[in-house]
């Protein structure tokens, strides 16, 4: 018998520290070293606590870039970068400082921030809440979604990709011990939505929709 999926809720507590940038020579040297949860802060961090005056920068080092380098052209470079098409935080590491090495080459001049505008590297660590609601068939999955919170969807949805070891969401794990056509089907939509460049009302939104669709057209398109 399938195990009933339990929802569970989470916050990121927010830590300091000490370490910071303030010019983009710097942000390299520390991004070379820093603890792995800062990475994991600065991309995926505000989804759940969200900025709203650099809605255009998904993370935190383009956002950087552009309000205190005033670097246009880094800015969106840094901000076309998808964490979620890596699996291992060394390698999402590794793309940061390839753009980062790329701009230090093309500029003659390195800019400065300002002193009170240094970039500050926060690692996160993640708080984990049991909401006790358990949900036992795919068919009552959409209406659970909708009713889920940011947090319980930054944590199956995004989250879990760190957890498990197949670096899929916990929706997906969960609907692979079904033997059903219709979870083959929800598996294949799940796995196409991408959790970057959106937000996560918006990602819960999509999520409602295709459980929706699926449970209630039997997987038709």
């Amino acid at each position: 018998m399938e195990e009933s999926f339990a929802v569970k809720d989470c916050g990121l507590i927010a830590i300091a520290t000490g370490q910071e940038a303030q010019n983009l020579r710097e942000l390299r040297d520390r991004v070379q070293t820093i603890h792995p949860g800062c990475i994991y802060y600065h991309f995926w961090g505000g989804m759940l606590s969200p900025s709203f005056d650099e809605t255009e920068y998904q993370n935190d080092f383009a956002a950087w870039a552009w309000r205190s380098l005033h670097d246009n052209i880094l800015a969106e470079r840094l901000a076309i970068i998808d964490p979620s098409q890596h699996r291992k935080i060394d390698s999402l590491r590794q793309e940061l400082l390839d753009v980062i090495e790329e701009r230090l080459a093309e500029s003659e001049l390195v800019v400065w921030a300002h002193p009170g505008q240094r970039f500050k590297f926060i690692r996160s660590q993640i708080l984990v809440f049991d909401t006790g609601t358990r949900i036992t068939a795919p068919t009552e999955m959409a209406e659970q979604i909708a009713l889920m919170s940011r947090g319980s969807i930054f944590y199956h949805f995004i989250d879990a990709r760190r957890r498990t070891d197949t670096a899929r969401s916990d929706f997906v794990e969960w609907l692979a011990a079904f033997d059903d056509p219709l979870c083959m089907e929800l598996i294949r939509r799940i796995s196409a939505i991408d959790p970057w460049f959106t937000t996560l009302t918006a990602l819960r939104q999509e999520l409602a929709a295709v459980f929706d669709r699926c449970t209630a057209g039997g997987g038709e398109k």
